[in-house]
């Protein structure tokens, strides 16, 4: 059995490889049942999860990913989310590869994100708002870059300082914005990755025409955008996969829940998106949704990828 480091495992996935896997994967599909969650209560601090997330391909390989997710290690300045990753052959069993998890789920979140701006933002989209600044904040700015030729790059965090230390890694047209509410009206994609169960972005500063990607929150309390934001995207909304978001996700159950939006403002998952069979957008003027809480398929195209390199 071969072990791969988050070193190795970044070099196995560049960006444009990997999109153009995910896409294939989620169009094609593979079997991924629901994930299977538990609470981890830590004293003093907010609860932490403990996940597992396998999927296979028939007669191919399964991959299944373990993680530990602690949002208190923010103030410990450690990554909130600890993972690992194992391969299998799904016909004998046998344990072909072990990998570290961190690079890997974010990358793997990263480009699914990326794939889903690629299919649902405007073409000319230049002004790119990330919302957060940590592991998986890095990796969208490199993911969403892959696929538009953005102009322009806002990081804006709640910690000003972790902003401007992730900008100064780009180049001069990735900067920090201290002013979150000034900075939405300007953006043509926000992508959020932040652990918070209170909505930050407000759907009534989004302008027209607008890609919100929505990746941090991953439980019903955990939101990111307004029910405002939301409804603002009526018939327009996507998700990665229908039993994780609509059982899971706070920014969609929420909604719902309040009457702002109905099950049929979600138009689609990311296998018809990928497949052509769901149109979110149909014109400019549209604003976009998509809302991941992540899949097992997402992790079981990166590790497959990695254990082939």
């Amino acid at each position: 059995m071969r072990v791969y480091s988050d070193a190795q495992v970044k070099d196995a996935l560049p960006w444009n490889e990997l999109i153009t896997q995910l896409r294939e994967a989620f169009a094609n599909g593979v079997s991924q049942p629901l994930r299977t969650a538990h609470t981890i209560p830590v004293p003093g601090e907010p609860d932490a999860s403990f996940l597992a997330m396998p999927a296979w391909e028939e007669g191919g390989k399964l991959a299944v990913k373990i993680l530990f997710i602690a949002p208190g290690n923010s103030a410990r300045n450690l990554p909130a989310v600890n993972a690992s990753v194992m391969v299998f052959d799904a016909v004998t069993g046998q344990a072909e590869a072990a990998m570290e998890g961190g690079e890997l789920t974010a990358r793997r979140t990263a480009a699914t994100s990326a794939l889903a701006a690629d299919l649902m933002a405007r073409k000319d989209a230049r002004n790119l708002l990330i919302v957060g600044a940590g592991t998986i904040a890095d990796t969208l700015i490199s993911a969403h870059r892959a696929v538009r030729d953005y102009e322009s790059v806002q990081i804006w965090a709640r910690r000003p300082e972790q902003a401007q230390a992730l900008a100064a890694k780009f180049d001069d047209s990735v900067t920090a914005s201290s002013d979150l509410d000034a900075a939405i009206p300007e953006a043509d994609v926000i992508a959020a990755a932040t652990i918070t169960n209170d909505p930050l972005i407000k759907g009534a500063l989004l302008k027209e025409g607008v890609h919100l990607d929505l990746v941090g929150g991953f439980t019903t309390d955990m939101r990111e955008a307004d029910s405002d934001a939301l409804k603002r995207a009526a018939r327009s909304i996507i998700v990665d996969t229908y039993d994780g978001a609509m059982a899971e996700a706070g920014d969609i159950t929420q909604p719902l829940a309040e009457g702002a939006i109905t099950r049929e403002d979600v138009v689609g998952d990311m296998a018809e998106l990928c497949r052509g069979e769901a149109q979110p957008r149909t014109s400019d003027s549209q604003i976009t949704v998509f809302k991941s809480v992540g899949a097992a398929i997402e992790d079981f195209v990166a590790a497959r990828m990695t254990a082939a390199s």
